[in-house]
């Protein structure tokens, strides 16, 4: 039977004021239930914003080595229960063991690295102009942070916004996705237990489930919240943004890509291959870092689509529990906007070149498996060559001479990540230069990031406010002060 969750708010466990539940399901086998969470409303997530704001105070007057210890002991909570917890995120997003393994295992990195910054993260004395004052400036908490994550990477990206939010003194409130919570709500088993041991107050984590315009929506326009950090769609995120700066809440969003990847005619084809392959499929596809569109010099062309063919076919696809290569989609929803998108892309002239379709066998007919996909002859105006397809997809177009490519890689509204397949030194730095995008990976997949630099997009794909991760992630939720100090 499956496990009942509820939210995590002022300090307790406890239903939604609506008694309503839904079920989470299992993607490779839509017909098992994986949990029951809470379907949360508005008055619940004001009561989790007010239990925030009242223990913020207390929170922030708290010194470095508290806050971590909170994060120290949720990280060490968690990778005591790793392997559990990548089960769990298995069978509720879809990921493979290897996949999810990984993701449990960058959530425990995150809360230890910004364990190990909270105790040294301040202000700085500057040169002063007199011999007779002291001029330095000191980094306060925002208050109140307002967290809205996605469900495809359901336990880092939650962890990376709360882990530098708590660092700061900042109290939180965490509205998961409906497609796949539980996973974190077992890391919020782990921060309960954990603030409990410290004598945290109550109210400094808050963490509930719900519809977005049901929860999300009441948490960004609460007078109390004072920051907001989203990851999700463009189109959400956009409105999430207004609304924030309409009631000048500082805001952060990150949304939607469309990354490509350049492979030079100066490429070692066989590592592009990989490269390439490993950005398209890897966690299905379901990444806002993935590869979705190939640029390819003519000249390497039909040999880089042929070797990319063959590596793509050689991918086994299957349940995440059993650790295949690919796992399915997580959602009937997103399994059916796929393969909406691979028809759009015929229908506009794009020549199916592999995949396309659901595989085939009986161990696939309830899941929602999908074979990765390659188009070519993609056309940058192609709406597959513009528009997210959050899948195992990317579509292929030729150039003819870097100022081409380098055009169609910029043509795009979106500016997450790109990426260029080239022995060449002088070419790499150029395109560095050259493209419009946050991140630029340099014969290495578009996907992929380190947690201790800077990750964010330009452009569409992000409010272009604050990067996320690394010390950036914790300049976000602070303010400055500056101090004149005569003597």
């Amino acid at each position: 039977m499956a496990q009942t969750y509820e939210n995590y708010i002022d300090g307790e466990w406890c239903a939604s004021e609506t008694g309503e539940t839904f079920d989470t399901h299992n993607p490779a086998d839509p017909n098992e239930v994986v949990a029951t969470v809470q379907d949360s409303s508005a008055e619940d997530a004001k009561d989790a914003v007010e239990a925030a704001a009242a223990a913020q105070e207390e929170w922030a007057a708290e010194p470095g080595a508290t806050y971590q210890a909170l994060l120290r002991g949720t990280a060490k909570r968690i990778d005591e229960r790793s392997q559990e917890l990548a089960e769990t995120l298995c069978r509720e997003e879809g990921k493979t063991l290897t996949e999810a393994s990984g993701e449990v295992g960058r959530a425990i990195d995150i809360f230890y690295y910004y364990a190990s910054h909270a105790v040294d993260y301040g202000g700085d004395r500057k040169p002063t102009t007199t011999d007779d004052q002291n001029l330095y400036t000191v980094r306060e908490p925002m208050g109140v942070a307002g967290l809205i994550v996605p469900w495809n990477y359901p336990i880092a990206i939650p962890a990376w916004k709360m882990a530098p939010a708590l660092a700061t003194g900042n109290t939180v409130v965490c509205k998961l996705s409906k497609d796949a919570p539980t996973v974190f709500l077992e890391v919020t088993k782990c921060l309960a237990e954990t603030a409990e041991e410290i004598g945290a107050p109550d109210g400094v984590v808050n963490v509930l489930t719900g519809g977005g315009e049901e929860v999300g929506q009441p948490i960004v326009e609460h007078d109390e919240v004072d920051a907001v950090s989203f990851t999700g769609s463009r189109e959400v995120g956009d409105m999430i943004y207004q609304q924030a700066t309409d009631n000048r809440k500082r805001i952060q969003t990150e949304m939607g890509s469309k990354n490509p990847t350049v492979v030079s005619e100066n490429a070692d084809i066989k590592k592009a291959v990989e490269v390439v392959g490993g950005g398209i499929c890897s966690v299905t596809g379901q990444a806002c870092t993935a590869t979705e569109r190939v640029i390819v010099h003519e000249s390497i062309h039909d040999e880089f689509v042929e070797q990319l063919i063959d590596y793509v076919d050689s991918i086994e696809i299957g349940p995440g529990l059993d650790d295949p290569g690919m796992g399915p989609q997580v959602s009937e929803r997103e399994l059916e906007s796929t393969l909406d998108y691979i028809e759009t892309a015929q229908q506009e002239g794009a020549t199916l070149a592999y995949g396309g379709g659901q595989p085939e066998g009986e161990e696939y007919e309830n899941g929602y498996f999908i074979e990765p996909t390659i188009v070519t002859d993609a056309e940058s105006d192609m709406t597959i060559m513009q528009e997210e397809v959050f899948g195992p997809f990317a579509g292929i177009a030729s150039y003819s001479d870097y100022e081409e490519a380098v055009e169609i890689a910029n043509d795009v509204e979106f500016g997450l990540t790109a990426g260029i397949a080239t022995q060449d030194h002088t070419e790499a730095n150029q395109f560095i230069g050259d493209v419009d995008f946050g991140i630029v990976k340099i014969n290495e997949a578009t996907s992929g990031l380190d947690l201790h630099v800077p990750f964010g997009g330009m452009n569409a794909s992000s409010s272009e406010t604050y990067r996320e991760q690394g010390e950036e992630g914790m300049d976000y939720f602070t303010i400055i002060k500056t101090i004149y100090e005569s003597y």
